[in-house]
């Protein structure tokens, strides 16, 4: 395991990841790094599988200005990883969106992200 503090594995997995996916290059390529190939993300009951996360990819791409991760905690073994954490999204059109995400997760060996279960609440200042 990384020397990485699991609140900092979640912030750098995270935020290295939304970097490569706003800064293009091939999306595919970009998954692989960080998801295994037989990923699954259940995000409030939607599956996402490789060639759904990848598809989903194309409108944060278009959309999304800046962005920061708040974890506020984080727990991490070898294989697991369980994280609550705020995303703060700047998009395009000016507009700014905080979501409180709860996070439970399986890794692979090599620290890609195998499947994670999310729980998600809209906390944007009204």
């Amino acid at each position: 395991m990384s020397e990485l503090s699991a609140r900092e594995f979640v912030a750098d997995f995270f935020d290295s990841f939304t970097r490569e996916v706003v800064a293009g290059g091939d999306a595919e390529a970009v998954v692989d790094r960080y998801y295994t190939a037989d990923m699954e993300q259940i995000a409030d009951g939607v599956t996402l599988d490789r060639r759904r996360l990848i598809a989903h990819l194309r409108p944060i791409r278009k959309n999304l200005v800046t962005w920061e991760y708040d974890v506020h905690e984080a727990i991490r073994t070898v294989d697991r990883v369980a994280a609550r954490f705020t995303i703060h999204a700047q998009l395009r059109q000016g507009r700014t969106i905080s979501t409180e995400v709860y996070l439970f997760g399986e890794l692979a060996p090599d620290g890609r992200m195998r499947r994670t279960t999310q729980a998600t609440r809209d906390v944007s200042a009204r």
